[in-house]
């Protein structure tokens, strides 16, 4: 019985392993704002657009990341890489994530802001691309769904 019901329980996409989903959920609960790969994200900062008042024509508050993927993705769990590149943050012809905040009237929000998108990014791709624990319950009806199913098809 278990030869036949092998490929339907370990139909996981190319190259992704149980062992890589358990590595990448426990790199996922301990990723946080410190694990962030800051010292290589380039900063620039240009005018900001849209109502302000004069601050908004004089100070450059706008804040643009970059942050090349060569140097992010050794550090993201390889299950994590297509949804990092399908971002809408994702810059092809330089093959960067580029992002920008204005929203706040001082640089150094702006920047701060940035990085929370970063952030976001990164949990966001493991939240869709890593599958949740199986509770023991649950594997246990799973198997029993199985066991039925082939009884079924094999009387």
């Amino acid at each position: 019985m278990d030869d036949d019901t092998e490929p339907l329980r370990n139909s996981l996409v190319a190259g992704d392993t149980e062992a890589d989903q358990v590595a990448a959920r426990e790199w996922l609960k301990g990723f946080g704002p410190s694990n962030l790969p800051k010292n290589s994200c380039e900063i620039s900062f240009s005018r900001s657009s849209g109502p302000g008042g004069q601050n908004v024509n004089k100070v450059n508050s706008k804040a643009m990341l970059r942050l090349p993927l060569k140097d992010l993705l050794p550090s993201v769990p390889k299950l994590l890489h297509n949804h990092i590149r399908a971002s809408p943050y994702y810059a092809e012809k330089s093959d960067a994530l580029v992002i920008q905040a204005d929203s706040n009237r001082k640089q150094s929000d702006n920047v701060d802001a940035c990085f929370m998108k970063l952030q976001h990014l990164i949990l966001a791709a493991g939240r869709s691309s890593i599958r949740g624990e199986t509770s023991p319950e649950q594997a246990e009806r799973v198997k029993r769904l199985y066991e039925c199913a082939y009884r079924c098809s094999n009387p």
